[in-house]
């Protein structure tokens, strides 16, 4: 749903709320900004517009002020009794629950909306027990930069594109896809989707999405199939199993004993350094540990490696100019 339309049912709702009275259709165009003049391009917006209000349980009232003698213009309003939700009424367990779940958000866009829910719990009466003690508190991280754009785009159901490297590319690709669902497992999150390029369902881990994400389509283009269970589909399918791959990595004389310990062979290779030959399953665990000993191991191959520990340094070196 576009941010213009949305505004216009949100106005719409408003107005029809504010009411007492029966308020025809004219009334409405001329005090719900977002209409057009009058005529059929109105009426055919109003008649969507009202339809759009029932499938979301709306309650939209149909009637008129006169004494039923008849002439009388049929006008709408929604009434308030029917329409606000019923006194809150939670255990304090359920509420603790609540007032712990939004505090696992640490990304600021989710935060803002779980501040805003505990906000109106707060305003209905309920004790959310945030100053509770609760010893070791949950953190759902999502710094991965795509975050924000796929589960927009999850909840406007609207296609994305995005420059993707898999496990093993040193080139990046560019993907199409239809998203369904963004879930985590096991601290990184995964994007299920219909990749078109593919024409079946994937999964792509954020982490190696680099760059925007881009919007390929329309809002409300995409349909999740029913019965499809996004979790279970990155649980059991995730990035296929990665095989173990050797880096050959040059270590200083002396120093770097974690990467010694794990090579299996080390040979000299002058001016002060070895050489060795590693194996390891997956980059983005690798690249920080590797990155831990500084200028004292240098890594040769393979290149996404590489280019991995120089980003991690880079990045420290940045933090530490802050």
């Amino acid at each position: 749903m576009s941010r213009r339309k949305t505004e216009r049912l949100l106005n719409l709702v408003v107005c029809l709320l504010a009411t007492r009275r029966y308020l025809t259709a004219e009334q409405i165009r001329r005090a719900v900004p977002g209409y057009p003049d009058a005529g059929e391009a109105f009426k055919r917006m109003f008649e969507r517009d009202k339809e759009e209000l029932r499938e979301l349980g709306v309650p939209l009232e149909v009637g008129s002020d006169g004494d039923g003698g008849g002439g009388e213009e049929i006008g709408y309003r929604i009434p308030p009794q029917a329409y606000e939700l019923p006194d809150i009424h939670l255990t304090p367990d359920e509420a603790a629950v609540l007032g712990l779940a939004a505090r696992v958000w640490q990304r600021a866009s989710m935060a803002e909306a779980a501040s805003g829910a505990l906000l109106k719990l707060r305003a209905a009466g309920v004790d959310t027990g945030t100053d509770t003690s609760v010893g070791i508190e949950p953190r759902v991280g999502a710094g991965d930069p795509a975050f924000p754009a796929l589960w927009e785009a999850v909840r406007d159901g609207r296609p994305v594109a995005f420059d993707y490297q898999g496990v093993g590319r040193t080139a990046v690709a560019r993907r199409h896809l239809e998203p369904w669902g963004v879930v985590s497992r096991r601290g990184r999150w995964y994007v299920v989707g219909h990749d078109r390029d593919r024409g079946e369902a994937r999964v792509f881990r954020l982490s190696r999405i680099t760059g925007e994400v881009a919007p390929d389509g329309r809002p409300g283009t995409v349909t999740v199939p029913d019965g499809v269970d996004v979790r279970r589909i990155a649980f059991d399918r995730g990035e296929p199993a990665a095989e173990p791959r050797p880096a050959t990595v040059r270590l200083r004389a002396g120093a770097a004993q974690g990467p010694r310990r794990w090579a299996k062979q080390v040979r000299p290779a002058g001016d002060g350094w070895d050489e060795a030959v590693l194996t390891f399953h997956d980059v983005d665990r690798f690249a920080p540990y590797l990155a831990r000993f500084a200028d004292d191991v240098v890594v040769l191959d393979p290149p996404d490696l590489r280019e991995a520990v120089i980003w991690q340094l880079k990045a420290v070196v940045a933090g530490s100019d802050q």
